[in-house]
């Protein structure tokens, strides 16, 4: 540090921090004057108080102030006093932090003044006092940048933003956020250059510009990592984005991970409380909300103690909608609306009208769920006129805000149309709202977010539906069915970018993976160590791919789909399953009509499934099942799941569209289904789409066999001979059959076969992961492939066999969405998929498989080839269009 200047090294502390902390040391090692030791002691305190221990930040803070008082300069007094003004408040000591911020307004001038006035504006933001933020901030901006102060002067534009955005002025938010940027990049604050890029991505978070946000805020991490500068406002940045995004439990999980590391640390209590409360959102949006009240709780108690009124509301707000979810989840179990005795929806009314009251005035923009609680737990009452004075309220957004927000204005408006007995105008908001979700989700290229952001919609497309089943429309009823299922196979896939990182980092996890079989076949001591490389290069992978940018896509009609659907069934029948209010009914289509049945209540199907599954784990292992058992297990199943309808759905060609959560159904188990050609489709719009998939003019047929299948070296020869390729399998192949095996199964290798060829057949294990479905792989020689290898394919496979375990596997997200191997290639056009969806008997799987190839061999369809050499094989069924 220059003697000359001394304020160089609270310049540095931002920017170097490293070299700042060195560099304080050295002037207290050198015992330097009260001046430039007060200097040195603030800069430690700064250190501690933004990325260490918030008590020794203090003590640093406080030795400073001693120090300025003795070097006899009153802004150097006032300057250390504002930053120890901040730590207090940090610590929670509102009322002392705030003296501390007064007393050095009042002693300091110029160029300070408007330093500490910045300050204190950050205090009284944090607090949630906006409008004395903006007035501290009126004075201070012009004053800095008339001083040409280029730093201070851009962190007070950012805060003016922050403030501003806190209030929901979004645009004059961002405006600031991007002068300060600008001005930063003239400077060499490293530090304040990151938080910029860190703001720049909360203003397109707030804008509704998802995959620009998660970019901004990955690249502001890699600068604070470089910093060493652990920064925890970013993390609620990005909990906040990936709320919006759906993905609550990967928020609920980052936020946890910061309070671990602020607690390490001994950090801030004002960030602690934050964190809590963005915990507690992410758990009630994860459904789960007892975390959610934890959260909320502690939050509320330690903003309270801080004095934080704003913040405390809106913890009260989230303690509220999780106690409104439990009260609603009572009632829906007791089947009675008032479940819990009416004093307690009384007490909840009473809360929800104070609530939203509190909020109005604090001038949050966030006032709107309160009103719709209230709205809500009023029509439980049966009070309408109060219901609609709130409702009413809540529905002012539909015009104004981010599309999540507006959503909930229209959800809000199709409640009130709903209980004023309005059918087109219930109708109109559900189709308003559901437009805002499309529009939305659209400007994302992961298909896991596109599949994420449609469970907002869910509520609505349940109003729609329940006013059509009581008017008894069911052709309109399958329109709005088919209106928000399987919607991200409706629109063509986005391909994502030729980006060399995201290629290196999937042949990295493959290798990880390769390694981690190993040692676990071995019992390595490495394997621990090896799992946490998988888990890390798992998550670049992943969030690589959530910034991927999406197109403008738009959907057929969903009137116009309905007619063509009932225009290509022919003779065949489609059987589309709906859940409404805990039933399911069955839409059966064919003959130019939609028709209605009542199968039951949906938990005996889900119950029935899962027994089913639970059973066929076991069989699978015997040679020769039970076949009575299995026929006991069918009617069981299809009494659940089709009811009466099973008599009704004709003999021809039947293509079955569950809902997502029952696509785990072993259909062909179900004796109308046994001995007749079936389709199991994500969505009639999904059959249709893959129906009129061209298959290629062009192209050889694949045959890959994987590692370490029993039986496969058989299979794979006996299905190259039905083609003229000889018995001998790993030399690739010189006629229409390209054969894969003997090291030479690849992902690399496989997928460039596979790209456009007109049938694909993957004798491989598979591995289905419910927890991250794009992750659901297939084993081949050089590690697995992924659901996120498979999007990178240019052309889709035209029909794809998958003779492994679980493989048409897939899993429920969204509203009724679905994630999984199958998707993946549906989505990028292949027509049809024989899969399973439960595991298989390998040895006997062998002539299912060589059957399946006979009769496609012999022209007939993929259904139909499948029904004719399925035998007593439950396990396989045919996805999409067969």
């Amino acid at each position: 540090m220059s003697r000359e200047d001394p304020h160089d090294l609270l310049a540095m502390v931002f920017a170097r921090p490293r070299e700042a902390l060195a560099a304080a040391k050295e002037v207290l090692a050198e015992g330097r004057g009260p001046y430039e030791s007060s200097i040195a002691r603030q800069a430690l305190g700064i250190l501690h108080r933004e990325f260490g221990d918030l008590e020794a930040a203090i003590g640093e803070l406080r030795h400073a102030v001693r120090l300025a008082r003795r070097s006899g300069s009153a802004d150097r007094e006032a300057d250390v006093l504002a930053t120890l003004g901040i730590a207090l408040l940090h610590a929670g000591r509102t009322r002392a932090g705030l003296s501390a911020l007064d007393s050095a307004a009042a002693r300091s001038g110029g160029a300070t003044r408007a330093r500490v006035l910045f300050r204190r504006a950050g205090a009284r933001w944090i607090l949630g006092r906006h409008a004395e933020a903006l007035e501290d901030l009126r004075d201070a901006v012009p004053a800095l940048l008339t001083a040409r102060d280029t730093v201070w002067a851009a962190r007070a534009l950012t805060l003016r933003g922050h403030v501003q955005l806190a209030l929901g002025s979004v645009a004059p938010a961002e405006a600031d956020f991007r002068t300060a940027h600008d001005m930063l990049g003239t400077t060499r604050q490293e530090h304040d250059s990151a938080v910029a890029v860190q703001n720049r991505g909360v203003a397109a978070f707030r804008t509704g510009d998802l995959p620009a946000a998660l970019d901004l805020l990955e690249e502001a991490e890699r600068r604070f990592s470089a910093l060493g500068t652990p920064m925890f406002d970013l993390i609620a940045d990005r909990c906040a984005v990936l709320l919006a995004a759906g993905l609550a439990r990967d928020a609920l999980e980052q936020a946890d991970g910061g309070l671990r590391l602020l607690a390490r640390l001994r950090g801030q209590a004002t960030r602690r409380a934050e964190l809590l409360l963005i915990a507690a959102r992410a758990a009630l949006q994860s459904a789960d909300p007892v975390t959610a009240m934890e959260r909320a709780g502690e939050a509320r108690r330690l903003f309270a103690r801080q004095h934080r009124t704003w913040w405390s509301e809106h913890a009260r707000l989230i303690l509220f909608q999780a106690e409104h979810a439990t009260l609603t989840e009572g009632a829906a179990a007791s089947k009675d609306e008032q479940a819990g005795g009416g004093a307690a929806w009384q007490r909840s009314l009473g809360e929800a009208r104070r609530l939203a009251g509190r909020l109005a005035a604090l001038g949050s923009p966030e006032v709107w769920q309160a009103q719709l609680l209230a709205g809500r737990v009023a029509l439980v009452l049966g009070k309408p006129g109060v219901a609609e004075r709130h409702l009413a309220r809540a529905a002012d957004v539909r015009h104004k805000g981010p599309a999540t927000t507006r959503v909930g204005g229209w959800l809000a408006e199709a409640l009130r149309a709903e209980a004023a007995g309005e059918p087109r105008r219930l109708l109109h908001a559900c189709r308003a709202g559901l437009a805002l979700i499309e529009e939305h989700r659209l400007t994302f290229g992961s298909s896991e977010l596109r599949a994420l952001a449609t469970a907002q919609g869910a509520e609505l497309v349940t109003l729609a539906q329940r006013h059509l089943l009581r008017a008894g429309r069911p052709r309109r009823l399958l329109a709005w069915t088919e209106r928000w299922r399987a919607t991200e196979l409706a629109v063509p896939a986005v391909s994502p970018p030729e980006d060399d990182r995201l290629l290196a980092q999937l042949a990295a996890l493959r290798q990880a993976e390769h390694l981690l079989a190993q040692a676990r076949q071995d019992g390595a001591a490495s394997a621990p160590a090896l799992e946490r490389d998988r888990s890390r290069l798992e998550s670049r992978v992943r969030a690589t791919t959530l910034r991927t940018r999406g197109g403008r896509e738009r959907r057929e009609r969903d009137d116009d789909r309905t007619e063509r659907l009932l225009a290509d069934l022919d003779e065949g029948r489609l059987a589309e399953l709906v859940v409404i209010d805990g039933t399911l009914h069955v839409l059966v289509c064919g003959d130019g009509t939609v028709r209605r049945h009542v199968a039951g209540p949906m938990d005996r199907a889900v119950a029935e499934v899962e027994f089913a599954r639970s059973r066929l784990r076991r069989l699978a292992y015997e040679r020769h099942p039970d076949q009575r058992e299995l026929h006991d297990l069918g009617a069981r199943l299809q009494q659940a799941l089709l009811g009466p309808t099973a008599d009704r759905l004709g003999d021809g060609p039947l293509v079955v569209v569950p809902p997502s959560t029952l696509h785990t159904t072993p259909w062909a188990l179900l004796p109308s289904l046994r001995r007749r050609p079936f389709t199991v489709a994500p969505s009639a719009g999904a059959w249709l789409r893959a129906r009129a998939a061209r298959r290629p003019d062009a192209g050889r047929i694949v045959l890959v066999r994987g590692p370490g299948v029993p039986h496969a070296d058989g299979e794979i020869r006996q299905i190259a001979r039905l083609y003229g390729e000889p018995a001998e399998i790993g030399a690739g192949g010189d006629g229409d059959v390209t054969v894969l095996a003997g090291g030479r199964a690849t992902a690399p290798g496989v997928l460039a076969a596979i790209d456009g060829s007109p049938l694909a057949h993957l004798a491989a294990h598979g591995t289905f992961r419910a927890d991250s479905p794009l992750f659901s792989s297939l084993h081949l020689d050089d590690g697995p492939l992924t659901g996120y290898d498979l999007e990178r394919l240019r052309r889709a496979p035209h029909h794809l066999v998958l003779s492994s375990c679980d493989s048409g596997q897939m899993a429920p997200v969204g509203a009724d969405e679905l994630l999984g191997l199958a998707t993946a290639l549906l989505r990028l056009g292949t027509a049809a998929i024989v899969a399973s969806v439960v595991p298989v008997n390998d040895e006997t799987a062998v002539p299912v498989m060589v059957g399946l190839h006979d009769g496609l061999r012999r022209g007939l369809g993929l259904a139909e080839a499948l029904c004719r050499a399925r035998g007593d094989d439950v396990s396989f069924i045919a996805i999409g269009a067969g």
